[in-house]
């Protein structure tokens, strides 16, 4: 594909993503992508994906190659090259524990070549600092020689100062100089004699000589010793870290993946700079771009176009500089851009995977092999009749031009007839009309035209599928104001024919753009009722958050009442335990329990007479009506008189006259209370419970079941019975009845 890459621009694209690349490793590798198979190119495409997901920082990332051939030469690396080796390997490893972290499988796999660099990383940290220098820590010999050089350098720097002092009229300046690595003064030429010392330099005039005085000679000597006895120990500290370096066989691998990576944030970037769309490879031989545009232009018109079996080829007409060449590049640069693994300029886009893109575009001649335009175009188009097929990408400007055009158009329809025959997808432009004409008739092709807006007298670069192109030379020729005469002459002499064929396009045309028109309207017509829609579930929703609101205030204020009653209760069994407060407590309750009642709905027995015996649900009992009024009835349940709700009764003898004696209602308390599974705390709170209600409602006697079991629960409810003054008496039941695991229970009249 190398001859489509360099027609169609492929490099700029090259150029664009390298651009975008944050390292040389991926510029690099930038420069050098073409199409991959499919598989590789899928991945690609997987990798963009993610990186959407997973922005790749490569900061600090550098191209350690020119290093590790130094390095490998032999040669010992600066510190400051051996921390930007150690940074950007201790960079892909962390890279690489992140895309592990985030689960981003085509990105780990892109990431997983990345070595184990740790033990040089970790080794050149103890060795250099920040900055690239050796630490003295690197060695033992080390620290020992900059902790002689350090006391050393002192004590020559005291000594030297001190002669400043005595010898201030001999010296130029008051400074302490270095001359070739040792300590000096700065003394008058002509008092040199006046200072003892080694004269190591003189200043650019030669009024001042640097002298090293004697008394320092010594301590110059060693500390000279010193230091070169510590370059030493740097030069084979940095020697070994360099070993290291490269020694590690992995360092290659790391970098590749590097440089994949950045290539994948690149593409990235360029996808979202460029509004790229993730293309999808199809069936062989099926093409759809929806929405496509040539990235490369600054204002480009996006269309669609489609190939399948129905529709193998697209011959595509109209005027010059209409955006017929543009159409070609950005359906071939969409396919190859695809298949290198990068996103398209499409707004979505099915491509086929297609071993070769065949082009003809442009004016190629070769003047050095003495070949026209035309015999160059003869030699493209005999190499692209040679290759293509089913799995290829065809895509041909201007078809038949460059000789007679009689004989152009019999050699395009030849070309095209060929192109059918071996079941080819492509794109061919002309301007010859029997090329239109054998569109027209012919299955497997179709005509299209690139529309041209005569009232603004310019190109609109659209795309008109099904319609052939007008060359519109009459129509320009009278906008421009042509002679009447040679323009009539001219038109006579097209003969009748061509004026019809003319004719028939300007029809197609103007029918083509009144269904263009009526399709928008119809797709206004379907956004106006698709946002109506969006609308209205809008409302609804609103609707029902508000329905949730309320109901969850309901809740929240229903949960506010409970809680308060449940508090009041509480309160009222408190003071129930003593004897004076039991019928104050009950009447309480009573009224809590009427306060806290929903709203009284209709009366569902507007009979209910005094006298009625009646359920009462909401005190397990049965009753007798004594009053109704406002629909709620007063009914006497045992020694109690309770107000209900009338809908809160369930009549059991509607209708029953009041008995002229004394009526005994029995409630519907149960009489009995089990205690098993229950610690004894629980049960005796139970068992107070029990007894309090069964003493109001003068129940007598009661069984209080406890079980045998270790006896422990039997023992602590009879205590509790004995000092109970509800209690008159208690026994163990009948054997038959329980015996020892139940104890019945004879309360006291009430008062």
């Amino acid at each position: 594909m190398r001859e489509a890459l360099r027609v169609l621009d492929f490099d700029r694209v090259r150029a664009a993503l390298a651009e975008r690349c944050q390292t040389a490793l991926g510029a690099e590798a930038a420069g050098r992508l073409s199409p991959l198979d499919r598989a590789g190119a899928e991945a690609a495409h997987r990798r963009v994906e993610e990186a959407r997901a997973f922005p790749i920082r490569l900061g600090g990332v550098q191209d350690l190659r020119p290093l590790l051939v130094r390095a490998r030469r032999g040669e010992a690396l600066e510190g400051a090259e051996l921390l930007a080796a150690a940074g950007t390997l201790e960079r892909a490893m962390e890279l690489k524990a992140a895309l592990a972290e985030a689960e981003l499988p085509a990105l780990q796999e892109l990431a997983e070549p990345i070595g184990d660099h740790g033990a040089f990383v970790r080794a050149v940290g103890r060795a250099l600092d920040e900055e690239g220098a050796v630490r003295d820590d690197a060695s033992e010999r080390l620290r020992k020689l900059r902790a002689r050089i350090g006391p050393l350098k002192r004590k020559i720097q005291e000594r030297v100062y001190a002669l400043l002092d005595r010898h201030a009229d001999d010296l130029s300046d008051r400074f302490v100089t270095l001359r070739r690595g040792r300590y000096a003064l700065p003394v008058r030429a002509e008092r040199v004699h006046r200072v003892p010392g080694v004269v190591l330099d003189r200043s650019g005039s030669g009024a001042t000589l640097f002298v090293e005085p004697l008394s320092v000679v010594p301590l110059n000597n060693e500390l000279a010793r010193l230091l070169l006895e510590e370059e030493a120990e740097v030069k084979r500290i940095l020697a070994e870290l360099s070993a290291a370096l490269a020694a590690d066989a992995g360092v290659e691998a790391t970098l590749r993946a590097l440089a994949g990576l950045d290539l994948t944030e690149a593409a990235r970037r360029l996808a979202e700079d460029w509004r790229l769309t993730r293309p999808r490879f199809g069936p062989p031989g099926r093409l759809a771009l929806v929405g496509a545009f040539h990235p490369l232009l600054e204002r480009p018109v996006r269309n669609d176009l489609a190939l399948d079996d129905r529709r193998r080829l697209v011959l595509v007409s109209g005027p010059n500089m209409g955006g017929k060449t543009v159409l070609l590049k950005t359906v071939g640069l969409s396919q190859l851009m695809a298949q290198a693994g990068l996103f398209v300029p499409a707004e979505a886009a099915e491509l086929p995977f297609v071993r070769a893109v065949l082009t003809d575009i442009g004016d190629e001649s070769d003047i050095l092999a003495d070949l026209s335009t035309f015999a160059s175009h003869l030699e493209r188009l005999r190499a692209i009749l040679e290759a293509a097929g089913p799995d290829t990408l065809v895509l041909i400007d201007e078809l038949g031009t460059g000789t007679d055009p009689e004989e152009g158009a019999a050699l395009g329809q030849a070309v095209l007839e060929a192109l059918l025959r071996r079941d080819a997808r492509g794109v061919v432009t002309t301007h010859l009309s029997p090329l239109k004409a054998f569109a027209a008739e012919t299955e497997g092709i179709e005509n299209a035209s690139m529309q041209f807006d005569l009232e603004r007298f310019a190109p609109t670069y659209r795309l008109l599928l099904g319609v052939p192109g007008r060359s519109y030379a009459f129509a320009i020729a009278r906008r421009l104001g042509f002679p009447a005469p040679v323009r009539e002459r001219a038109e006579a002499l097209l003969g009748e024919g061509q004026r019809t064929v003319e004719a028939l396009l300007e029809r197609l045309e103007a029918e083509k753009r009144a269904l263009a028109e009526e399709l928008r309207r119809a797709e206004r017509a379907r956004r106006e009722a698709e946002r109506a829609r969006e609308e209205l579930q809008a409302r609804l929703a609103a609707i029902e958050a508000e329905r949730q609101r309320v109901l969850a205030e309901a809740r929240a204020e229903a949960d506010r009442l409970l809680l308060q009653a449940e508090r009041q209760i509480k309160r009222a069994k408190e003071r129930a335990r003593t004897e004076a407060g039991k019928k104050d407590a009950l009447r309480q309750v009573i009224e809590l329990r009427r306060r806290v009642r929903p709203a009284p709905r209709p009366n569902p027995y507007p009979d209910l007479q005094p006298g009625t015996l009646v359920e009462v649900p909401d005190y397990r009992a049965r009753g007798r009506v004594l009053r109704v009024q406002n629909g709620v009835a007063q009914v006497q349940i045992g020694a109690l008189k309770v107000e209900v709700p009338v809908e809160r009764l369930k009549p059991r003898d509607e209708g029953a006259p009041r008995p002229t004696e004394a009526v005994v209602v029995k409630s519907g308390f149960e009489p009995e209370l089990n205690l098993r599974g229950l610690t004894q705390a629980e049960a005796l709170l139970a068992l107070d419970e029990f007894l309090t209600e069964a003493y109001a409602l003068r129940e007598s006697p009661v069984r209080i079941l406890h079980g045998k079991g270790t006896g422990a629960l039997r023992t602590a409810v009879r205590q509790a019975l004995k000092r109970d003054k509800r209690v008159e008496r208690f026994h163990d039941a009948m054997p038959f009845e329980g015996g020892h695991g139940v104890t019945v229970v004879h309360l006291r009249e009430a008062r």
